[in-house]
């Protein structure tokens, strides 16, 4: 890295099919927002040739050209692929959104890539990035994801190169900070008016080389003698940290003797450590300026993506089964086996339709070919499972909102896919003659709930079918028709999440939504033993209606659901009414007794009735059980019952304080405390839903964005007399 000498390589730069797996690379970036990830593709565009100096191609696409939403936002909320070419390779760039709401979007780059770029930005204070960015590291190495640092902005830095290189050291190697190093040095001009010193240049550590950008390009330059000093001690500990994860097990002892190591074989030790995710060089970039054809480090970087990164050749194809969940042998990376693809995004375009991003695995996909969808398990959030024949439109190559045809897809390779109208994110594409199945990736629960209506009767007419597209697409909503409280939920991972999914209701399917308050679940039971008398006797002419019950209602333990229980003797209620008796009982049981909440938890007993010969019928009896249950209830207190949830909260130790005291302001008991990896801490506590709305919100501006939360439903219980009246109000005053 760092001894080679490029040429612009103008229209190669622009990806086409690749030829085999060994050629490709998927790298993905990630980061906490404004780091600066998207400015660094379009860097590596212009760099490789896809680009020209304007950041177009003759078509007049640009690499930012994405989503309107994100135009209007200034931020990316979606997984975007740039493919561009350099030196042969083929490079696959993943963008993903750095905020924490669209972390499903990073998930499934997780999912496509080999390998990440995990990009800090010098522009905010060690404080912040040490706060935003750690979380997104974890969700790297638990997919055992090999990474590597680039640190931009530094034209406007505020920590300093040095200063941000050891706080990452800090944070992502606590186990081994020398595998944490830097692999350039920052050369720096003259101090502006501004006080800011430009980078100008970079110093390569193994190959003692520096290069110039202050022209637009890459030029090498004689070393300044004033920076050998700190360059030779960045270097020997630079050389260390390679030595320390050589396979080599020599090449200590040659280095502690005094010998001086070639620089090809580090360099060779170097990629090989990269690939096998024990080291994580950190690198600089910027963006080029104006009428520059180079960024800063972009070059080094290309070379760290092309010889360090791992080819899809390595064995990580998650496992795979048949549909009916029969185990299958490991899915090899090899374009003549059989088709093994992944849906890990999709999107609608006005013209073209549903779009799908597929990882190839094994195989070869090519257009207008049948291929089986499989998938994929998240029934639940409502994405029902696939088992389908479906035919392959045209395959492309994105670039912003254009794409460019391609004649196919091997093994390793991404590809967007054209006209496949049931496959959903997660699903399975495999040969339609030997369907497969391969295990979903995790997604992160959305706790946010959004009630909705639609705002007209035209409106109502797509709402449902809009809901289908939305959910279609991103699998880490969960939409949930609600009968208990008759509400449509749309569960979202935060309040940005919830912003563009109204958005695109709006501006892609045409639905206009009114936000309404979110209800939960709240029962109702006696607080203790009543009876009640229903008497339903009409006479208006010919038949009429006669029917008289008396009940008794005991309250039961919580759990116990509604108990009907016959003790009528002597045949005052005939015996074919008594199910009439229990229909109605149970019937205005579910509608509630006072707010209009399911009635549990209680034993109905009947007594005694009357009937008559020629008036009595099921309907009246049914009536007469209603109106005794309604009176018993007007006997005794009501409880309102409240679901209650167990949540656990993981924070850093620094917030539990914060934390268990905003839980007991929420009505919650904290139940316990247990010790995390990494200073960090699980609180467990039961909390009324109806406090924990928001609790997604709340908990990200109270942790600065470093806590996380689960819940799970846990019991219904009495809720407090002052909070069960002012329900009552609001219930009462609902339109």
């Amino acid at each position: 890295m760092g001894d080679k000498a490029h040429a612009h390589p103008g229209a190669a730069g622009r990806a086409t099919a690749a030829d085999q797996p060994s050629s490709v690379r998927n790298v993905v970036l990630v980061g906490h927002s404004g780091s600066g990830k998207t400015t660094l593709i379009e860097a590596l565009a212009l760099t490789a040739g896809a680009v020209n100096r304007a950041g177009r191609v003759e078509d007049g696409a640009t690499v930012s050209d994405y989503d309107e939403i994100e135009h209007r936002q200034q931020r990316s909320v979606q997984l975007s692929l740039v493919p561009v070419g350099w030196e042969g390779f083929k490079i696959n760039l993943l963008d993903t959104p750095g905020y924490a709401d669209f972390v499903g979007e990073l998930r499934a780059g997780l999912r496509a890539a080999d390998a990440a770029l995990f990009v800090v930005s010098a522009a905010q204070e060690a404080d912040a990035i040490a706060s935003t960015t750690r979380a997104v590291w974890e969700e790297c190495a638990a997919v055992g994801m090999p990474r590597a640092i680039v640190v931009t902005h530094l034209e406007t830095a505020r920590t300093g190169y040095e200063e941000l290189t050891a706080v990452c050291a800090e944070l992502f190697g606590r186990d081994d900070p020398d595998a944490v190093l830097p692999l350039y040095l920052p050369r720096y001009g003259a101090p502006g008016p501004d006080g800011h010193a430009p980078v100008t240049g970079l110093a390569g550590l193994l190959s003692r080389k520096v290069f110039d950008y202050s022209s637009g390009e890459r030029k090498e330059i004689p070393p300044d003698p004033e920076e050998a000093p700190s360059i030779e001690e960045a270097r020997n500990r630079l050389i260390e940290g390679i030595i320390a994860e050589s396979e080599d097990e020599t090449l200590m002892e040659r280095y502690l003797a005094g010998e001086e190591i070639d620089p090809g074989t580090l360099i060779d030790d170097l990629e090989k450590a990269v690939a096998r995710g024990v080291f994580h060089p950190v690198l600089a970039a910027a963006p080029a300026g104006d009428g520059a054809r180079q960024g800063l480090g972009t070059v080094e970087l290309l070379e760290l993506i092309t010889g360090g990164f791992p080819t899809p050749l390595e064995p990580r194809c998650p496992p795979v089964t048949t549909p009916e969940g029969v185990p299958r042998p490991p899915v090899r990376c090899d374009p003549d086996g059989p088709l093994v693809a992944e849906v890990v995004k999709t999107a609608s375009d006005p013209y073209v339709g549903r779009i799908s991003l597929v990882r190839v695995f094994s195989g070869t996909l090519r257009p207008d070919e049948t291929v089986h969808v499989s998938g994929h398990g998240l029934a639940d959030r409502g994405h029902e499972d696939h088992d389908v024949d479906e035919r392959v439109g045209a395959l492309s190559a994105p670039f912003g909102k254009h794409q460019r045809p391609l004649n196919r897809a091997i093994a390793g390779d991404l590809a967007c896919v054209a006209k496949l109208s049931r496959a959903e994110t997660g699903d399975t594409l495999s040969a339609k003659d030997d369907p497969l199945l391969m295990a979903a990736w995790t997604m992160p629960d959305p706790l946010l709930p959004l009630a909705v209506r639609a705002h007209s009767k035209a409106d109502e007419d797509k709402l449902s079918q809009g809901l289908a597209r939305l959910v279609a697409e991103d699998p880490t909503m969960r939409l949930e028709q609600n009968r208990a409280t008759r509400q449509v939920v749309l569960w979202c991972l935060g309040e940005a999440h919830a912003d563009v999914a109204l958005e695109r209701l709006r501006g892609r399917y045409g639905v206009q939504v009114d936000i309404v308050p979110h209800r939960v679940s709240l029962r109702e039971t006696f607080g203790e033993r009543a009876g009640g008398r229903g008497r339903h006797v009409k006479q208006s002419g010919g038949h009429g209606q006669y029917a008289v019950c008396e009940i008794e209602v005991e309250p039961l333990p919580p759990g116990s659901g509604v108990e009907f229980v016959d003790e009528v003797v002597g045949g005052s209620v005939p015996r074919q009414f008594i199910p009439s008796v229990e229909k109605g009982v149970r019937a205005q049981a579910a509608r509630g007794v006072v707010a209009g909440y399911p009635l549990v938890d209680v034993r109905i007993t009947l007594r005694d009735g009357k009937a008559h010969s020629v008036d009595s019928s099921d309907a009246a009896f049914q009536t007469a059980g209603a109106l005794a249950l309604r009176e018993a209830a007007a006997q005794c207190p009501i409880h309102l019952l409240e679901p209650v949830a167990e949540v656990r909260v993981l924070v850093p130790d620094a917030y539990v304080g914060q934390v268990m005291s905003d839980l007991s302001g929420r009505r919650g008991r904290v139940v316990g405390t247990e010790q995390s990896a990494g200073s960090r801490t699980v609180v467990r506590a039961e909390v009324p839903e109806i406090e924990i709305g928001r609790y997604a919100v709340d908990l990200r501006s109270l942790s600065h964005g470093t806590g996380r939360f689960s819940r799970a439903y846990a019991r219904h219980e009495p809720m407090p007399p002052q909070v069960a009246e002012r329900v009552r109000e609001q219930t009462a005053n609902a339109p």
